[in-house]
């Protein structure tokens, strides 16, 4: 059995304005992930369901002809003896659960390896469609790749290390489970709008931009000057993705509270993603709210 482990992903920045050509930097989730087993080695009713689960998904696959660069007849007879992906991804909390599965489908039954970035995330955002209506490939790209990158012209892979040692990450869970496909439908209806549009294209997306040039080129001052703008107007132009128990936090900044938090993923639930340069601070603010909170750097 292929012991390969695939991390989910988390989004740092780009979710939604990548699928209008910004950039994206996203990085491997290593706290939870997902890897084959078989339901004669480990017999569970997990599997069981996941083997289920992932039958429905080759019905989609073996249905269109652009996915014959995959082994079927191979994934099918697996399938049948009992192949499953074992995974402690959550659903529906932005973390890559479905990313991860088209991963391993791909890594483990393609017959060709597509070498050029470009195709590689448009084949894995057909396969990934199935599970969401629409797919922009980013996250069954990270989930292949296991590394932090960059996305925009071309994919950038960065070193593990790639930001200041002084800024942490974490996700708050935010205890709303949502379906991505619904919000995103109506982020592009409300850029149908002149004048939305107009102000995501000309200062939303370049907020983007210059919080991932600051992170990573290690400019923590101007960083967090760039991500508290960006958070509050996430909750101006993408207010419908941010759960109503948890927009305040959105205004909290780090000269206060020691950490700021954005969108995480499609958002509408989930979880919250959280930046901070005091951990002592973030951990005692948190420890005394009903939220729970996850480190991730």
């Amino acid at each position: 059995m292929d012991n390969r482990k695939y991390n989910g992903k988390v989004i740092l920045f780009g979710e939604y304005s990548m699928i209008f050509g910004s950039e994206a930097l996203v990085i491997p989730y290593y706290s939870a992930g997902g890897e084959w087993s078989s339901i004669i080695n480990r017999p569970c009713e997990k599997g069981i369901e996941s083997n289920r689960d992932i039958f429905k998904f080759f019905d989609y696959l073996i249905d269109d002809y652009k996915f014959r660069i995959l082994d079927l007849r191979r994934m099918e007879m697996e399938l049948n003896a009992g192949l499953y992906f074992d995974s402690n991804i959550p659903n529906g909390y932005g973390l890559g659960s479905s990313g991860a599965l088209v991963a391993a489908v791909y890594d483990r039954y393609k017959l060709v390896d597509i070498e050029d970035s470009h195709k590689l995330i448009e084949f894995l955002a057909a396969m990934e469609s199935y599970f969401h209506g629409s797919s922009s490939g980013i996250d069954p790209l990270q989930c292949y790749y296991g590394k932090p990158f960059i996305l925009k012209d071309s994919v950038k892979i960065l070193d593990h290390d790639f930001m200041s040692e002084d800024i942490h990450i974490f996700l708050i869970d935010t205890k709303v489970k949502s379906p991505t496909a619904p919000l995103v439908e109506k982020f592009k209806e409300m850029r149908n709008n002149d004048i939305y549009l107009k102000k995501f294209n000309d200062e939303y997306i370049p907020l983007v931009s210059n919080c991932i040039s600051n992170l990573t080129e290690k400019k923590d001052e101007e960083f967090f000057f760039n991500l508290s703008h960006l958070s509050k107007m996430q909750t101006e132009m993408l207010g419908h993705t941010i759960p109503e128990n948890v927009k305040d936090f959105f205004f909290y900044d780090v000269e206060k509270y020691g950490f700021q938090v954005k969108l995480c993923g499609a958002g509408g639930g989930g979880y919250l993603l959280g930046f901070c340069n005091d951990i002592e601070k973030t951990n005692d603010f948190w420890q005394n709210t009903e939220y729970k909170i996850h480190w991730v750097k």
